[in-house]
């Protein structure tokens, strides 16, 4: 048996796990926000059921898939409109500013 029981050293240079997640966090912050979102609705449709009353189990599972998508989709439009705010709206109130 080897002595790091499987665990793989990253070589020079490279990032470990957490650091690259860490810093494609910083990167695309939304990311993380979008994928939390997904977790929390389908987690909570999870919970609730057993409460679903008469609807059929297929309909309670779409349901639950449109809810998870609808948060993703939100945290990247949000990411499109902080994106493009801050490349035209911030740089042509620069570009003012400077002449």
């Amino acid at each position: 048996m080897s002595a790091n029981k499987g665990w793989e050293v990253p070589p020079e240079g490279e990032d470990s796990v957490s650091e690259k997640f860490l810093r494609k966090t910083r990167e695309s912050p939304l990311v993380p926000i979008g994928l939390g979102g997904c977790l929390v609705v389908a987690a909570y449709r999870i919970y609730r059921l057993k409460a679903r009353g008469s609807t059929k189990m297929s309909i309670h599972l779409i349901h639950t898939r449109v809810a998870a998508q609808a948060c993703a989709v939100g945290a990247i439009m949000l990411g499109a409109v902080y994106t493009m705010y801050k490349d035209y709206v911030k740089r042509t109130a620069q570009d003012t500013g400077e002449k």
